[in-house]
């Protein structure tokens, strides 16, 4: 059999396989290194960052639920200059692309943040309008057609690499938002982000997390997520990426065969910090076993009932 092709373009953005990790699990790479080879990664998508430091939300803000885990961390981070100083030439030792999440609570920042890193060797950047425990922006901005395109297309202006648009499940229908950002100039789109959530401590009577809710993530949200990359990458003919409860190949490729072009892994981190790589190879084998020549076979595969 022929050598397997697993190289996925995602808006003008080549990855070597299908396989990023999702910001927010996987910090700025350093603590992951130590235990996996991060040269094997399609990308790396980093913690979210701001034009200045965020400090979060208040503890607790994490805890674990059947079939996952809930957390309101509030985005918390260094700031994009303390990436760009501390953490960006450390990235660009290995072969990997590197995509920041970036987050504000204005448009205005999240322009400002975007220009920031349009100085910089970053290939793209994840543009978050989905996070469900910051109080300002983000779902202000992502739960609509007008919204997301407004803020896109103002990124897209000031920021010329590979513009990804990370979407929110809290909707009623991704269709819309999805074309919004389609529509306002993004290269690609990512889905889903946690789902809203609250779990209460029945002795004290209080929720759980300080922040009351926050968003659900881990193997419960996975078909959820699956049908909504598929009604997203129906409705739009951008790149989709697909992520939300991955644990292994098997969970990976439903994403492929739904419409994603690549997917991204992340509370299984948390469990197993080789999850990525054993994905990557789970692919692979299954490519082999198949007798498929080209990942681009499976993407969007699916044959409905």
């Amino acid at each position: 059999m022929k050598q397997i092709q697993t190289e996925v373009n995602i808006g003008g953005l080549k990855l070597k396989n299908p396989v990023m990790v999702s910001s927010g699990t996987f910090g700025y790479g350093r603590e992951y290194s130590k235990f996996i080879d991060l040269n094997k990664l399609g990308a790396i998508v980093t913690k979210g960052t701001s034009a200045v430091p965020w400090k979060g939300n208040k503890p607790p803000r994490i805890t674990e639920v059947n079939g996952g885990m809930i957390n309101a961390i509030g985005l918390q981070n260094p700031g994009a200059f303390a990436f760009i100083k501390n953490d960006l030439p450390w990235l660009k030792k290995f072969d990997t692309k590197i995509i920041v999440n970036i987050v504000g609570k204005t448009i205005e920042e999240y322009m400002e943040v975007a220009s920031i890193l349009a100085k910089t060797e970053v290939d793209g950047i994840e543009l978050n309008l989905s996070c469900p425990n910051v109080k300002e922006g983000c779902l202000a901005f992502g739960t609509t057609y007008s919204g997301v395109k407004e803020v896109t297309s103002r990124v897209r202006k000031i920021f010329d690499k590979t513009l990804i648009v990370k979407l929110t499940p809290n909707v009623t229908s991704i269709e819309e938002p999805a074309r919004g950002a389609e529509d306002g100039g993004a290269d690609a789109i990512s889905l889903i982000n946690t789902v809203l959530a609250m779990a209460i401590n029945i002795n004290s009577r209080r929720p759980i997390i300080a922040n009351n809710m926050g968003g659900l993530s881990g193997p419960a949200i996975k078909p959820i997520a699956v049908r909504m990359v598929y009604q997203a990458a129906k409705s739009v003919n951008i790149p989709v990426i697909g992520m939300g409860g991955i644990t292994n190949a098997e969970d990976a490729l439903e994403f492929i065969i739904a419409g994603a072009s690549a997917v991204s892994v992340g509370t299984a981190n948390f469990i197993n910090p080789s999850a990525p790589i054993e994905i990557i190879q789970g692919i692979e084998k299954f490519m082999i076993r198949n007798k498929i020549l080209d990942i681009k076979e499976l993407i969007g595969s699916l044959i409905m009932n």
